[in-house]
């Protein structure tokens, strides 16, 4: 099976590398293409276009910022589309919406491509470890067929159901995570005002009831004065006005989410949305 990667950024560089590993890798394109550079220095085809990719493989993976990112890569000019044949299998990684899901899913098979949205979780360390957890929509007998790929970088690989159960999945996930950060960023400013030893707090909280993967994660980043993004402010700020979308689209109540919306809302006006996730405290 030729595996073709699209969006070589943060998580999308070590992704490929690990495919790179397993053997599935045969060709890389990114708009910038020092990026790509690297992997064709390992022998792995630097591709001028999505659609000069897409002929020369038998999956196409992308993992980009947006819907309409994906749209591009997919539908632009130069697009996978333009290069693909019947048969060829898109994998969309990033996170965006079921809405967004199907439609591109409807748009691609009525060219013969089949699809799949398959967004991650685990951030910048999970990318590079090949620890990352995949949640997969789309045909079950696909889903199968391409599991060796995604076991190639990731730990946990889940089967959500048919075409865009993995983004409705994904944005569960991003509601939890964003409302975890919310809670260890102002436990820590609790504890500051309190005059407690941050580092016995920072034990408390990743041992205790209160500990959970996204603390583990960034509290040692955030006690470091490490701001860098394992996962971009900007990226949960969209991620989570999708999930408001849905929620108020279906008259659903969801309060501390809203509240995560407006904080990560207040983070990007304030330029800084290229921070990680855990650099909230900011925007107080």
């Amino acid at each position: 099976m030729k595996v073709g990667f699209i969006g070589l950024g943060i998580m999308g560089g070590p992704m490929a590398r690990h495919l790179h590993k397993a053997g599935f890798l045969a060709a890389v394109y990114n708009r910038t293409r020092a990026k790509a550079e690297p992997f064709g220095k390992l022998g792995v085809y630097v591709a001028e276009s999505p659609a000069d990719l897409a002929k020369r493989v038998d999956v196409v993976i992308e993992m980009v910022s947006d819907a309409p990112d994906v749209e591009q890569v997919l539908f632009g000019p130069g697009g996978v589309v333009e290069g693909a044949r019947p048969g060829l299998v898109v994998v969309d990684m990033s996170t965006n919406s079921p809405d967004w899901a199907r439609n591109f899913a409807e748009r691609l098979a009525a060219r013969g491509i089949d699809f799949l949205d398959a967004p991650v979780t685990g951030g910048q360390k999970g990318a590079e470890e090949g620890t990352l957890t995949v949640m997969v929509g789309g045909r079950e007998d696909l889903f199968q067929r391409l599991l060796p790929v995604f076991k190639a970088f990731a730990k946990e690989v889940i089967y959500a159901g048919p075409v865009g159960y993995g983004q409705a999945m994904k944005l569960v996930n991003q509601v939890v995570i964003a409302l975890n950060t919310i809670a260890m960023v102002e436990g820590l400013r609790l504890a500051e005002a309190l005059g407690l030893d941050i580092d016995k707090v920072a034990r408390l909280l990743t041992v205790g009831a209160a500990r959970s993967g996204s603390i583990e994660l960034y509290l040692p980043k955030l006690l470091k004065g490490d701001l860098s993004p394992g996962f971009k402010a900007a990226h949960l700020k969209k991620d989570l006005a999708y999930a408001m979308e849905i929620a108020n689209r279906k008259s659903l109540s969801l309060p501390a989410s809203a509240l995560a919306l407006e904080l990560y809302k207040k983070m990007v006006e304030k330029g800084l949305g290229e921070l990680g996730i855990h650099a909230l405290g900011k925007a107080y």
